[in-house]
């Protein structure tokens, strides 16, 4: 946001149209709490937010689908392709921000492929159970299934919390390991390959983006956009560096675990993607078709499951 869309749609509007846009940036919660943004567009304290649905398990819980199907592609480019897709044909998934909460989903954003670090070295899946490992909502169930204690907790209180033993472990891809300094606490990294996950966003509060001239609309859109794509091809980019630099840095990275410990853990988790997806259409949403469609989707791309998940 702060490299990309904002510096290319000043530049662009300053080029093709007769105004000039300025941003006041803040990032990391200095200007709404992380965990508030989407209240925070909603409301027009803020007119553009960058954010995880993770923090929405409520408002927002089909936008967390990718996480719903643990050992997809550790692409974030295909990642990114399969959730456009997604959003793209199934109507819910773009009008419940305008219909509901007041903004306009102009960009989804990747993650990069999630791993695991921890601070003890393990082999198989049984070396896990019960240890305490943490993650953010929803891929908290992989560790549950896989017989381990998942912790709810953010990247700000994990170095501290690793080291104090609070807890043991972190589902993590390697750039919040490197960046937040894990590896002195947590060295061992473990390349599990549970997936590159698209479920952060960024949206423009409606009212103001209606406010504007249709030519800086259309460049926002077109700069989102391809700040959409570029979430895929620079975290891909990026990810074998950072593994490098890890290295480097003195972790223990095991560069990829055994096909029979990826299947292991995806047959712990086999039934949980059909019983969400179950649970949320119940609650009126679309589940089970947006899981049926993002699996072929990502077949079509190339990837092969562990565990073919069965939603239907």
């Amino acid at each position: 946001m702060q490299t990309f869309f904002v510096p290319e749609v000043t530049k662009r509007v300053a080029e093709r149209t007769s105004h000039k846009i300025e941003f006041v940036e803040g990032y990391g919660g200095s200007m709404v709490k992380v965990a508030d943004t989407l209240e925070g567009v909603q409301s027009g304290i803020i007119d553009i937010g960058g954010y995880c649905f993770c923090f929405e398990p409520s408002n927002l819980p089909l936008q967390a689908f990718q996480v719903m199907l643990p050992f997809s592609s550790m692409s974030s480019e295909v990642s990114v392709k399969v959730a456009r897709e997604v959003y793209d044909k199934v109507p819910y998934m773009r009008e419940v921000f305008e219909k509901k909460f007041n903004q306009k989903l102009i960009a989804l954003i990747s993650d990069n492929g999630y791993n695991l670090t921890t601070t003890f070295d393990w082999n198989t899946v049984s070396d896990l159970k019960g240890r305490k490992l943490a993650g953010a909502g929803l891929n908290l169930k992989w560790l549950e299934y896989a017989g381990a204690i998942p912790v709810q907790s953010s990247l700000p209180e994990a170095y501290t919390s690793m080291q104090t033993g609070v807890y043991n472990g972190w589902i993590m891809f390697p750039s919040g390991v490197v960046n937040f300094k894990l590896f002195e606490v947590s060295p061992y990294y473990t390349e599990t390959g549970f997936g590159a996950i698209t479920w952060h966003g960024m949206t423009i509060n409606k009212a103001r983006f209606d406010k504007l001239p249709k030519d800086v609309q259309d460049i926002i859109l077109e700069v989102a956009r391809e700040f959409e794509a570029k979430t895929g091809t620079v975290n891909d980019a990026n990810y074998p560096k950072q593994i490098a630099q890890l290295k480097e840095l003195g972790a223990k990275v095991k560069t990829a675990v055994p096909d029979s410990v990826r299947i292991e853990w995806a047959t712990s988790l086999k039934d949980w993607p059909k019983e969400k997806a179950q649970e949320l259409d119940k609650a009126g949403l679309p589940a089970t078709e947006v899981l049926s469609m993002a699996m072929e989707l990502y077949e079509k791309h190339g990837h092969k499951w562990p565990v073919r998940y069965q939603v239907k």
